[in-house]
């Protein structure tokens, strides 16, 4: 028996069926084909009109997203010059502020008297005050121009596009 196993082991089994081998049938698609048809005149008129529409209300869609876009790049950079502008303004006040604070701090350091330093103390305050009323009108005045050369643009557009529309 034992001699009957080996001999079977040694003979070479069936190859199984190979799936690879098996392709799909095919089919050819029918082709079909349109008729010819004539349109009757008045419908190509009407696409051709149509047409002629589109590409017109196209035009003028693009042109008006250009005007805004062009618009919108002048507002920003408009505002952008302006607010640099004005953090320059206050950069420049709060030196000129520091440089006041340091110069009291400096004659305090030298003041003889309590009454001396009262004395340079209030004229500081004094001095300050004018100095803080005008620069705040200054930075106001700033702003309001910012803010008109900023606005004023966008505000002619909106008109002139209001009297088209009219």
């Amino acid at each position: 028996m034992p001699e009957a196993i080996e001999a079977e082991a040694a003979t070479p089994k069936a190859k199984p069926i190979a799936f690879l081998a098996f392709e799909m049938p095919k089919f050819e698609m029918p082709k079909f084909e349109m008729p010819k048809a004539e349109f009757p005149a008045a419908f190509r008129e009407i696409a051709e009109k149509s047409v002629a529409q589109a590409k017109e209300n196209y035009e003028k869609m693009k042109t008006a997203a250009e005007e805004a876009t062009e618009l919108l790049e002048d507002t920003y950079s408009t505002a952008f010059k302006g607010c640099s502008g004005y953090g320059l303004k206050l950069t420049e006040t709060a030196r000129a502020n520091s440089n006041a604070a340091f110069d009291l701090l400096g004659e305090l350091l030298s003041a003889k008297s309590y009454s001396e330093m009262v004395e340079l103390y209030t004229a500081y305050l004094r001095a300050q005050f004018d100095t803080l009323t005008a620069q705040a009108k200054a930075l106001a005045d700033h702003a309001q121009k910012v803010a008109t050369e900023t606005v004023e643009p966008v505000k002619e557009s909106i008109t002139s596009a209001l009297s088209k529309a009219a």
